[in-house]
């Protein structure tokens, strides 16, 4: 029996000009997760990354700290598919139809635009983005944005890659976002669609989800884990 443990990355700088990019909040979140796998003396066979900033940095800092700690910690592999939906596109092409078409949600972005600076602003955007990304996972089309299926389709792949490779008692690691460990959950799980989406909205930043596999088999073992923020104010969703 292999594991495989889904990090989502550390707080990113979320609302800042440049969002792909660790906070300060999020490099400690990513320390104290490499001190804590240091003190169970938990290492990893394998190491892979998603290929955005805060996913590779979330690595390298808890990698730091295991290898402080004498612990093997591999090269990390950068793979494309452990990289998250496309945000910034689904706001540029589905946005503007939706408010079009949908007097409710143009309120929603509305709103949003007067709570920017305020503090409103994250809970404001919440609202809005949980309208959005659900349109998104509903859309037939749209011209150059990765839809839901090929999204939900990359994630599979990606998890194949792992799964797939030879060997037994194997300990990996990933390193993504939220969007593709709520999709492999709901998977694994054979929930409906939707489901991803609702269980990514609920990921804390640096939790752990954890999984076995031996052969054809993925099962989940845990989610949304933060054993290692022992204190609560570090428990972030943005």
């Amino acid at each position: 029996m292999s594991s495989l443990t889904l990090v989502r990355h550390a707080q990113a700088s979320f609302f800042a000009d440049e969002y792909d990019q660790l906070s300060a909040l999020g490099e400690t979140q990513a320390c104290l997760l490499g001190d804590y796998w240091a003190r169970r003396g938990h290492a990893f066979d394998e190491v892979y990354t998603g290929p955005r900033a805060r996913q590779r940095r979330t690595a390298d800092l808890a990698g730091a700290r295991c290898s402080a700690a004498g612990l093997p910690w591999p090269a990390p592999v950068v793979l494309a598919e452990l990289d998250e939906y496309d945000l910034d596109g689904i706001r540029h092409r589905l946005l503007p139809e939706l408010v079009r078409d949908n007097t409710a949600f143009a309120e929603l972005v509305e709103r949003y635009r007067r709570s920017v600076g305020g503090p409103e602003q994250a809970r404001s955007f919440q609202r809005m983005f949980e309208v959005l990304t659900v349109h998104w996972l509903a859309a037939t089309s749209a011209v150059g944005l990765e839809g839901w299926p090929a999204f939900r389709d990359r994630v599979r792949r990606g998890l194949r890659h792992i799964t797939d490779r030879p060997g037994s008692g194997r300990r990996v690691v990933l390193f993504t976002s939220g969007g593709f460990i709520g999709t492999a959950v709901q998977l694994v799980l054979g929930a409906p669609d939707r489901t991803a989406l609702e269980l990514s909205w609920r990921l804390r930043n640096g939790a752990l989800t954890e999984f076995v596999f031996s052969g054809d088999r993925l099962t989940l073992d845990a989610f949304n884990a933060v054993a290692h923020q022992e204190d609560p104010a570090l428990w972030t969703y943005r």
